[in-house]
């Protein structure tokens, strides 16, 4: 998927990709896989790929102190489609359902489709998750630095050490 969507890895980031399901061992329903290019105390920016219909749990990113509001992401789709859902006003019809057997562990349903090219942003300590579509999607996340440990999940059963 990185290569159709003109994303080229050197040989050491091919060798860093991470392949995350979240700890529940359902990597075709709920997980991602991503590579981090950098991550500082000012800035992150990853390419996350998911498989068609693959889902990243609900989540936000809390605040971590009273300079530290969390992490705020803007996504911008790469190739294929995802499906965002955060906050807000739920869509009538959403295009998408949460994995099942999990869906008591989302909660937001405000839909944000992204094709190529089309990004979102989302505001710190904003509930969130998204779905590719049904060819998967390769999305470019830019945010501020990304803390996995501190990362808040709906779901009591996901466990997260690095990664997102």
């Amino acid at each position: 998927m990185l290569s159709r969507s003109g994303i080229v890895l050197t040989e050491e980031e091919q060798s860093q990709v991470e392949v995350a399901d979240m700890g529940l061992g359902e990597l075709h329903l709920c997980g991602l896989q991503l590579i981090t290019y950098v991550n500082t105390d000012r800035y992150c920016a990853k390419d996350l790929v998911l498989l068609p219909r693959q889902t990243c749990p609900e989540h936000r990113h809390p605040p971590l102190g009273p300079n530290n509001p969390g992490k705020m992401e803007t996504f911008r789709c790469r190739w294929g489609k995802v499906y965002l859902y955060v906050e807000g006003t739920p869509a009538a019809s959403p295009k998408t359902k949460p994995p099942v057997g999990s869906e008591t562990y989302y909660t937001v349903f405000h839909e944000v489709e992204l094709r190529p090219g089309e990004q979102y942003t989302i505001p710190p300590n904003t509930l969130h998750w998204f779905q590719a579509g049904d060819d998967g999607a390769v999305v470019s996340e830019f945010s501020s630095m990304s803390r996995d440990e501190s990362d808040l999940f709906t779901d009591p059963r996901i466990r997260r050490d690095a990664g997102l």
